[in-house]
């Protein structure tokens, strides 16, 4: 074989080898990135549960607030 022929091959064989790091490496960072949303999705899930509509909450503070309001009509 020609000394052509193994330098193409040598060559190509880097050229893989390169391009296979390089995968590795993207999945190594997208693997990261999907920790990471993980923890992002959790924390707005928690966000939303205590933040949750006032007119849930009103009813029950109506409630706690009746005998002020009926003292209040008293005066």
């Amino acid at each position: 074989m020609p000394a052509v022929a193994w330098m193409t091959l040598a060559i190509t064989a880097l050229i893989v080898v390169a391009a296979a790091l390089g995968l590795f490496r993207v999945a190594f960072h997208l693997k990261a990135i999907r920790r990471t949303l993980g923890s992002v999705a959790l924390g707005v899930r928690v966000v939303a549960d205590r933040t949750s509509p006032v007119p849930t909450v009103v009813p029950s503070v109506n409630a706690s607030l009746k005998p002020v309001r009926d003292f209040c009509e008293q005066i």
